[in-house]
């Protein structure tokens, strides 16, 4: 953020030092204890410590780092009509350290036109006067290095809340049934995720999709494949343009031994071509692990010559992969034997 005219940083209970190192690099840090916790009062609280004349506010995590020469790029593309920017943010990487799960974000906003909102997975809400008015920054991008031994215990309580509070938000909803999978808590995963489905604002196939596949998941926790696989079907019928609904159901196949549904199920994701690059993301389906599946359907059909070819492609995403080696020679062998 070095390149930012002022750093202003609200700390809510650090005890490892970071108040005093920030202080040390220049940093201004304001200390407030939250209690009870939740993210858009924290957020809002940062906010209120930015001087009211600034022009521009770039809202940052410790655990993400802009990529240099953010600041030209941002004033390059802002103008004084404009009250908030999206760009290109990076959540995760490969073990190559080339971008994975990557999707556009919006934490840049004009100092006056908004508040934050939601005890968790906040978000910007507009306040101002004017017309809003959002731009793309292009080239601006920031890489998330997130502490995944942290724990995300406070998530599941805080979007509770977050429902509780908002009963009609499709965006907090569809999260907060995503949250129980995490807990292995099916059922409410399941009655969460049909409550989002039927929300008038839930109009967003992908994530629509998304909803489907994780009460899918849920089913499949409770020993249900049957409608497991039904809810799959259901995911691949709202967006049968992405992926992974194809991936979830080639892997259930595979599971059941159901060699012809994985094979379809595989050969349909490889007809896509095209990544949406939204956080609904999943790298597997682009991945070594759907030509593997494919392989190891293919073989079971009996057709070799179409096994070997995505046996092969497989070994060639993930090179020295020991069970990909052998599989491809088990192959071989089969079509010289």
């Amino acid at each position: 953020m070095s390149e930012a005219d002022e750093i202003i940083v609200t700390d809510t209970g650090s005890t490892d030092g970071t108040v005093e190192k920030l202080r040390e690099l220049g940093a201004v840090v304001h200390i407030h204890k939250v209690e009870p916790w939740r993210f858009d009062i924290a957020r809002n609280i940062a906010l209120s410590h930015v001087p009211k004349d600034a022009d521009i506010c770039v809202s940052c995590d410790l655990d993400e780092v802009f990529e240099k020469g953010w600041r030209a790029k941002l004033e390059k593309s802002w103008s004084e009509d404009v009250t908030i920017a999206r760009y290109k943010y990076n959540w995760s990487f490969k073990s190559d350290g080339s971008p994975d799960v990557q999707y556009n974000l919006s934490k840049i906003h004009s100092r006056n036109d908004y508040k934050w909102v939601y005890p968790v997975h906040e978000c910007l809400k507009y306040i101002g006067t004017k017309a809003e008015k959002a731009i793309f920054v292009e080239g601006m991008v920031v890489n998330h290095f997130p502490d995944n031994s942290k724990s995300r215990g406070q998530y599941l309580p805080l979007l509770e809340l977050a429902v509780e509070e908002n009963p009609d938000n499709d965006r907090l909803m569809f999260w907060l049934g995503r949250e129980y999978i995490f807990y292995q808590k099916y059922d409410e995963c399941i009655s969460t995720l049909e409550r989002y489905l039927k929300l008038a604002t839930a109009t967003w196939n992908e994530e629509r999709s998304a909803g489907y596949r994780f009460i899918a998941r849920a089913y499949q926790g409770k020993g249900d494949m049957h409608s497991a696989k039904l809810y799959l079907l259901k995911a691949i019928a709202e967006c049968p343009f992405t992926r992974e609904p194809y991936l979830h159901l080639a892997r259930l196949g595979y599971m059941l031994s159901d060699w012809p549904l994985a094979y379809f199920a595989v050969n349909e994701a490889l007809k896509i071509t095209k990544k949406t690059n939204s956080y609904l993301f999943e790298s597997q389906g682009w991945g070594y692990e759907i030509y593997d599946l494919g392989a190891i359907s293919a073989f079971h059909l009996g057709t070799y010559n179409r096994s070997l070819e995505l046996a092969e492609m497989a070994l060639k995403l993930d090179p020295g992969n020991a069970r990909l080696e052998q599989n491809l020679e088990i192959i071989k062998a089969k079509l010289t034997g």
